[in-house]
């Protein structure tokens, strides 16, 4: 835990549920050990949805799909999700997960995101990125290329339960190459030209990017 685990515990505590489904899909994920958003994360994307408003949404990282049910439900503007997954176990089940949230519009494309997110057209006011974490850095040029002008970049995972902060000869040997590329994407996203950065110890880490309109 990057924060004690008492403290969080007692301000997770002071949030109201999610929806019953959102509940019920989390219970049905962590039992199966696969990786969601967790709650303080959760908290904290409810709160930039409000602020942001977006009305289209990329998220790079489907999982089981309760992160795009999640914008979907408490994003407080109607708008269209586009997720990629690459991982053939999973795609099925974000599928059944958005027919039982009424949410078949969700555009699901099924591929290597760094493949994906080449052939994208269009800009996105929100990107979401949950994917593999020693791709971020190379997924971030064409993420860059998508995101509007004051769009909002929000990165996870980003702290590695607190690694990142150590020495790479610290770091267990095969996490070694994610600890160096993470530390190149938390570099890049603080000291680019297009972009303000937050860096928040939110969940597991989170960053906080807002694209600059050029000119400024």
């Amino acid at each position: 835990m990057i924060i004690n685990e008492r403290f969080v515990t007692y301000l997770n505590s002071l949030y109201s549920e999610n929806t019953k489904l959102l509940e019920q899909i989390e219970k049905e994920a962590l039992s199966a050990d696969v990786p969601i958003i967790r709650k303080e994360t959760q908290n904290c994307l409810k709160l930039l949805l409000a602020l942001q408003k977006p009305k289209r949404i990329l998220e790079v990282g489907t999982a089981v799909g309760f992160s795009a049910i999640f914008m979907k439900t408490y994003n407080p503007v109607e708008c269209t999700v586009t997720t990629i997954e690459n991982y053939d176990k999973r795609i099925p089940i974000a599928r059944a997960n958005f027919k039982r949230a009424d949410m078949e519009d969700v555009l699901l494309l099924e591929g290597d995101a760094a493949e994906v997110l080449k052939e994208l057209e269009g800009s996105y006011d929100l990107i979401f990125m949950d994917a593999a974490k020693a791709q971020y850095i190379y997924f971030l040029p064409d993420v860059l290329r998508l995101l509007e002008e004051n769009g909002m970049l929000i990165s996870d995972n980003v702290l590695q339960d607190g690694d990142i902060i150590e020495s790479r000869y610290a770091v267990i040997r095969r996490n070694r190459t994610i600890h160096k590329r993470m530390r190149s994407y938390l570099y890049e996203l603080t000291h680019h030209e297009q972009l303000v950065t937050a860096v928040l110890p939110v969940g597991d880490g989170i960053t906080v990017s807002s694209k600059l309109a050029k000119g400024k």
